[in-house]
């Protein structure tokens, strides 16, 4: 039973987190790459959900008018979410007809998404935040695809550069990550979702957010739903922010696995293969295996401390687990970042981890988070 337990809690997370990555890796060359002419003037609606933004919303509305791709409309809608500082003032200081101001009282993210929606006109949707940083050629980059009728939405990438002393050196390797899996997924037709950093979507595509949901997700998943490609579109960038310190870190990932497993609950259709092929698959790998896998890890630890005896391999699966958690131990306390950045990486995961299994226990019981700021992220 030791044997089965162990086997178990060590092949599930090594799919979620490396096999299914390099299976999809050997798999991209059977399929047909695909390529994109430059983006046709589309309308376009950007909705902009803020709160407490009033550093960052003039630079991003002065951006998105700076854009150098030329669309048949451009509409620009920022929704402040109650914000107790000048976010509205600071967009009100950039005049132009294309931008509207919506300010509204506290309601949640997903309520103000919606409300930015109604108010829009365009055919294509661009969520981005408030204050993540664009170049100029960015909405054409992101755009272009969707001059393919099969495809419903499009995802950018993010770029975390490495500012800080902490752990967003975590946080810079995980997008590089999460890059390498979402071209592999591209590459294969089942790319899952996009971030809320950037994204597109045809506007007949779109449905009400619900509360508690992670936005990104939800909103993304409206072209699978309609049977319509995501695309990833690597040179979409935009540059946006680390987090270095571990309680951040913590609670980010606490808030992200709550919403993610309640926007999976909502959309639990797509988690038939039956129906959706091989989305599904890419689905239960990359978003719900992946969610369920640290909490294996402890279960993993003592069934390999039960085999101690049994074999070699045993000893050295144990070996290698506790000096893995004594570097992210040492990292976590590392508090001037005097090691080495492997310290300062094992920490970022020890955090993650602990995070998520913390936000499984969480969902389970019911608790969910549907108020956001966005100054937690940073």
């Amino acid at each position: 039973m030791a044997e089965f337990i162990f086997w178990l809690c060590l092949l599930l997370p090594v799919y979620a987190y490396l096999g299914y990555p390099l299976l999809l890796t050997l798999l991209a060359p059977m399929f047909a790459p695909r390529r994109h002419e430059p983006a046709p003037p589309l309308k376009v609606s950007v909705v902009i959900a803020a709160h407490n933004e009033a550093r960052h919303i003039e630079h991003k509305l002065r951006t998105l008018l700076a854009q150098d791709y030329q669309p048949a409309m451009l509409q620009i809608i920022l929704v402040s979410d109650g914000s107790t500082d000048d976010t509205v003032a600071c967009a009100h200081k950039v005049i132009d007809p294309r931008i509207s101001v919506l300010d509204l009282p506290r309601q949640g993210k997903a309520a103000t998404l919606n409300a930015g929606v109604a108010l829009s006109s365009g055919d294509i949707l661009v969520f981005t935040d408030a204050d993540n940083q664009w170049s100029r050629d960015t909405l054409g980059h992101l755009l272009a695809p969707l001059s393919d009728p099969q495809v419903g939405g499009c995802a950018g990438h993010m770029v975390i550069p490495v500012t800080g002393g902490g752990l967003s050196v975590g946080d810079s390797l995980y997008r590089h990550y999460e890059g390498w899996l979402r071209w592999a997924e591209n590459r294969t037709g089942c790319m899952v979702s996009a971030d809320g950093a950037l994204l597109a979507l045809r506007r007949e595509l779109f449905e009400n957010v619900p509360a508690e949901v992670n936005d990104d997700f939800f909103i993304s998943t409206c072209a699978p739903v309609a049977f319509k490609r995501i695309v990833y579109v690597p040179e979409a960038q935009v540059i946006d922010h680390g987090v270095d310190e571990a309680d951040k870190q913590f609670r980010r990932r606490q808030r992200v696995t709550v919403g993610g497993l309640q926007s999976l609950a909502h959309r639990r259709e797509l988690l038939n293969p039956l129906r959706y092929g091989l989305y599904s698959i890419a689905l239960i790998s990359h978003k719900l295996i992946r969610r369920l896998a640290p909490v294996l890890l402890l279960p993993l630890l003592l069934s390999n401390l039960w085999l101690w005896n049994d074999h070699g391999f045993y000893q050295f699966c144990l070996v290698a687990q506790l000096l893995g958690y004594a570097v992210a131990i040492a990292g976590l306390l590392d508090s001037q970042h005097r090691l080495p950045k492997p310290f300062r990486l094992a920490a970022f995961l020890l955090v993650t981890l602990v995070g998520m299994s913390i936000g499984l226990w969480q969902f389970l019981r019911g608790q969910r988070y549907s108020q956001w700021n966005p100054e937690q992220n940073r």
